[in-house]
């Protein structure tokens, strides 16, 4: 008995396809692996992508009023913690306008056909030159005043029959000699700008000299004055120290001017032949130095309370003058190389 074959249905063909495609799997396999890993090398390492974090920082508003009226001029905004003083003038500056120079052309301000310009009342104004000749020119008069030993001043009885000692008059010398020094230098020697300052800031400093001079004077030149503790040795070493002092002021304050008349600004005063501009080499401001090494020679020279008390406040000063330079001279000519101190050598 004949069986009749059927013809292949649908089904079959289609389970013969899928088993035909298992029997070739290998090879498509190890293609589509091959394919793959190609993607993954060319596309590099996966890795998700970096978390941004956003760093908080806190601005401040800075309110700027009339010192007079103290109305409201301005608010400047977004000033960051770290801005000293003077990038908070710059800012107010930038929006509001500086304080214009006489100097100053029209055409370099004008944008436009209207230029706009602001009154601000700063008060009488003195010259710079005036203010310095003030200030030294009295302690000159007033110390010659106690040094005679006036009547209105010291007993008649005590001044004409004590004896002097001669540190007295070494000291009217010294203390002549630094404020002459002070005058001479400033009508030929530092070239002061043209600029000027109010009338309250020379009285201020005519007071501190002035004041200072009188109460020196007073005890340096009294009658019963007493002479320092080792006597003339103390005297002689200490007069000695004075002078270089002074001499090395002066020098360096030549040096500094021919520096600014040489026109070569791009680099920093350097030491010359003479042995008092060797200070260059350690320190920024060797005038500094020189000029409380004077008020400290005369300190020990006379060894009076006033005139060390008048050393150390001139120390505190010139030490915020030299720290205040020092910076400066540092961006401007570079000096972090150096490793120099402001004023007094490996320490400040």
């Amino acid at each position: 008995m004949y069986r009749r074959h059927k013809p292949s249905t649908p089904e079959h063909k289609k389970d013969f396809a899928v088993h035909g495609a298992t029997l070739l799997g290998p090879q498509n396999d190890r293609r589509s692996f091959f394919n793959l890993s190609q993607l993954v090398l060319s596309a590099g390492q996966l890795r998700s992508p970096p978390i941004l974090r956003h760093s908080k920082i806190t601005y401040f508003e800075v309110e700027i009023l009339d010192a007079q009226s103290k109305r409201q001029i301005c608010v400047v905004d977004k000033v960051p913690p770290s801005s000293t003083l003077l990038d908070v003038k710059h800012k107010f500056h930038k929006a509001y306008g500086p304080y214009l120079k006489d100097s100053a052309s029209i055409q370099s301000l004008a944008v436009s056909s209207i230029i706009t310009l602001y009154f601000t009342d700063l008060g009488q104004q003195v010259s710079w030159t005036t203010v310095f000749l003030t200030e030294y020119s009295g302690p000159l008069l007033i110390y010659l005043l106690f040094y005679i030993r006036l009547s209105s001043i010291y007993v008649e009885e005590e001044s004409t029959e004590s004896f002097r000692h001669p540190v007295v008059h070494l000291a009217c010398f010294c203390h002549c000699l630094h404020y002459a020094r002070y005058l001479l230098e400033t009508l030929f020697v530092h070239k002061i700008s043209g600029g000027h300052t109010p009338l309250k800031n020379m009285i201020k400093g005519c007071a501190f000299y002035w004041g200072f001079t009188s109460w020196i004077a007073y005890y340096v030149n009294h009658p019963r004055y007493t002479p320092p503790s080792f006597g003339n040795r103390q005297v002689i070493f200490a007069a000695l120290a004075f002078l270089m002092c002074e001499a090395g002021n002066h020098f360096i304050n030549v040096a500094l001017v021919q520096q600014n008349h040489s026109g070569n600004k791009a680099s920093f005063p350097s030491p010359t032949y003479n042995p008092f501009t060797w200070l260059f080499t350690l320190v920024s401001c060797p005038n500094y130095t020189y000029e409380i090494g004077s008020w400290i020679s005369f300190t020990v020279m006379t060894q009076t309370l006033p005139v060390g008390i008048f050393a150390f406040l001139m120390a505190i000063q010139m030490s915020l003058w030299a720290q205040k330079k020092h910076r400066l001279y540092l961006k401007k000519y570079n000096m972090g190389a150096l490793r120099k101190t402001a004023m007094i050598p490996f320490i400040f």
